[in-house]
């Protein structure tokens, strides 16, 4: 058996390595047409790898040149395999019908077309990204009237993968789900399918159903988890106001074995490529459905993580007396969360823009993220949201470059700081010398814990004017 994959991300590459590890019978090809992230894949020293995952270098250092194969020859890929998997990039359309929520579905149409073009034997076409419910029948569609005389089979296929744990959701995951036709043409392919995963995952954990309960499945299951981190964080606004401490409640509420207690810890919100994008591309089905009230249920949860990016930015600008013109103000983080390099609807990408616009001095530190990655994060933010932003608020290239040093110590940019934002819970952040620190700082030395990774008792005992969401 031969698998490709189209697209070469944090999805379609690990996955990948994953299946080549536990099915060395099996030859998996990852084409995309990137070349430098091909070359970057096929880096001899593992250290360029496009996706920082822990554990991902050794599976793809173990498996790369057997029967893990990188390529940007997308075509003899679609020709030689028996599998084939989509998992490119599905954004939020910046344009057009359905701006700023429904999915951009041009990159996963190329592809089937592609797949169409130069396929020349039957294909089990896999949809890895995650995509609106009856997207299946718009792949069937095209393949179908495009190819002649090869058959295709399209299952819905939904990763749920959680970045910084990927390959141990991958090794050990909860669940994988295969939704296809429920014909014996279908139902044969989904058993194919089935019996990849089976070689390492128990068979009572792959789940099969219809292929539109499966593409439904993976925008329900990251709404209800976003849902939970914003009714978390709304309940972080309150205590904030009566002195109760979020983190006490977290605990107490998690012990409810109805509840349970993840997803339950106050931040200063999610970010990510999942959660809001599926939310948006969720509230958009159900107001082409007819659903206005489902609509605006679903679309509060983003709302309130908006709110609470918002009220993090205030709260440092009202802590430094109503203004951080001309301030240094050191951040912590810039990925969404630990153990990965992803920034996509990072938190800290919304707070620092509110700091720029009044004219702060932003100073970065991630261990794992590029200062070019976080140029274009700012970037990118003007040019899209110049309309929610008013023109007064936008920044140019050349503003942003000037205000915001990116560096590669933690305790560069902390020196002769006004104030510190931990927007990434890093481990590593735990262990700094918070004593050196607070010596380094401008007086009164503010820490700004977006993340509730600091101990409160320790650094109010050193000086700090410590701050963290949901403590009164």
């Amino acid at each position: 058996m031969k698998i490709t994959c189209i697209g070469a991300g944090y999805v379609g590459g690990p996955t990948m390595a994953v299946i080549a590890s536990n099915c060395p019978e099996i030859e998996v090809t990852v084409a995309d047409i990137n070349p430098l992230r091909i070359a970057e894949w096929n880096d001899d020293t593992l250290e360029n790898l496009p996706v920082f995952e822990p554990g991902l270098a050794e599976v793809v250092a173990e498996t790369r040149g057997r029967n893990l194969f990188f390529t940007t020859d997308v075509r003899r890929a679609i020709e030689q395999a028996d599998i084939i998997f989509l998992s490119v990039n599905t954004p939020t359309k910046t344009y057009g019908v359905g701006k700023h929520m429904a999915a951009d579905l041009k990159f996963v149409e190329l592809c089937a077309r592609q797949i169409a073009e130069y396929a020349t034997s039957d294909k089990i076409v896999v949809e890895k990204s995650t995509l609106p419910v009856r997207t299946a029948q718009s792949i069937k569609t095209i393949l179908c009237n495009n190819a002649s005389g090869v058959n295709f089979q399209v299952l819905s296929n939904p990763e749920f993968l959680a970045e910084g744990t990927a390959i141990q959701d991958l090794m050990h995951p909860d669940r994988v789900l295969i939704g296809g036709d429920q014909t014996p043409e279908g139902l044969a392919a989904i058993e194919v399918l089935t019996s990849v995963y089976a070689h390492w995952v128990p068979r009572e954990r792959i789940l099969q159903t219809n292929v539109w309960s499966s593409e439904l499945s993976k925008l329900t299951a990251n709404a209800f988890l976003a849902q939970r981190i914003s009714s978390i964080n709304a309940i972080s606004a309150l205590c904030e106001q009566t002195g109760a401490n979020v983190e006490e409640i977290s605990k107490a509420i998690g012990h409810d074995s109805r509840i349970g207690p993840k997803f339950l810890k106050a931040s200063v919100g999610f970010g990510g490529s999942c959660f809001q994008k599926d939310i948006l591309n969720l509230v958009y089905l159900c107001r082409q459905f007819n659903l206005p009230e489902v609509a605006d249920y679903w679309e509060q949860v983003i709302r309130m993580n908006d709110y609470q990016k918002h009220r993090f930015s205030k709260l440092i600008i009202d802590s430094l007396f109503n203004t951080v013109s001309g301030k240094k103000i050191a951040f912590l983080g810039w990925a969404f969360k630990k153990d990965t390099n992803d920034t996509r609807e990072s938190a800290a990408i919304y707070v620092a823009n509110e700091l720029l616009v009044d004219k702060a001095e932003v100073h970065v530190y991630d261990p794992k993220v590029k200062k070019e990655q976080i140029y274009a994060d700012l970037d990118y933010l003007q040019k899209h949201h110049r309309g929610a932003m008013g023109e007064a608020d936008v920044l140019t290239s050349e503003e942003i470059r000037q205000l915001v040093i990116v560096h590669e110590s933690p305790y560069e940019a902390m020196g002769q700081a006004h104030a510190i934002a931990v927007l990434t819970e890093w481990d590593a952040f735990k262990e700094l010398d918070w004593k050196r620190v607070y010596e380094g700082m401008l007086k009164p030395a503010f820490v700004f814990d977006g993340r509730n990774l600091l101990c409160a008792k320790e650094m109010n005992a050193m000086g700090f004017e410590y701050k963290a969401i949901g403590r009164g």
